[in-house]
C-alpha cells in the first residue's frame, strides 16, 4: 500500500506543519489497512515522514498487525533530487548517478552521502557546501517556486514508483 495521501505544502509552511492534517490521514489509512490488509507493506510517503512513520507503527502495534519490515518510509526523493543535482554538476545522466542518502526527511536530516556516489564524483568545499544544503532545502525550494499553486507532486509520485518498483522487484 503507497500513502502519499495528505495535504501538500504552501510556501512559508513546514513539513512539521503539515503534522495535524496529516497525521489523522495516515492514521486513518492505516487503520484500514489493518483491517483490509494486516500483511500489506505500508510506504508512507505522507509528510512529515519522520513523524507519519511513527504514527503508522503503533496504529499497527494497536491492531495487533505491527511488523517493523513492512512499515516503511519513503524518502527516495531526496535520492532522486540529489543524483539530479550531481549529474548537473557534473554534466552526467541522472539516470546513471547514483548518490546514498541516508538519515529523515526533512531539513539537516537529510544527509547525502556524496562521497559515496557513483560514479565517483568530487567537489571543492564550497561547492559540497552549497550542493548539501540544496538538497536539504530541495522540498522548500520547490513549494516556493510554484508559489503556492502545490508542492513536489510529480517529482513525488516519481519516487514513490521507483521506491515500489525497488522493493517489488526485491520480493
Amino acid at each position: 500500500v503507497v500513502c502519499p495521501a495528505g495535504v501538500p505544502r504552501k510556501p512559508g509552511m513546514t513539513r512539521d506543519d503539515l503534522f495535524n492534517p496529516n497525521a489523522s490521514i495516515v492514521r486513518d489509512l492505516v487503520k484500514a489497512c489493518t483491517q483490509h490488509c494486516p500483511t500489506a507493506f505500508l510506504l508512507i510517503i505522507t509528510n512529515p515522514v519522520n513523524s507519519t512513520v511513527p504514527i503508522a507503527s503503533e496504529v499497527c502495534k494497536a491492531a495487533g498487525t505491527y511488523d517493523p519490515t513492512r512499515v516503511i518510509g519513503v524518502t527516495t526523493l531526496d535520492v532522486v533530487r540529489a543524483n539530479t543535482f550531481v549529474a548537473g554538476l557534473k554534466g552526467l545522466n541522472p539516470a546513471e548517478v547514483n548518490v546514498p542518502v541516508v538519515g529523515g526527511h526533512a531539513g539537516k536530516t537529510i544527509i547525502p552521502l556524496i562521497s559515496q556516489a557513483t560514479p565517483s564524483v568530487e567537489f571543492d568545499a564550497e561547492t559540497l557546501d552549497k550542493l548539501t544544503k540544496r538538497i536539504q532545502d530541495a522540498g522548500t525550494e520547490v513549494v516556493n517556486a510554484k508559489a503556492g499553486a502545490g508542492s513536489a507532486t510529480l517529482s513525488m509520485a516519481y519516487a514513490g514508483v521507483r521506491f515500489t518498483n525497488s522493493l517489488l522487484s526485491a520480493l
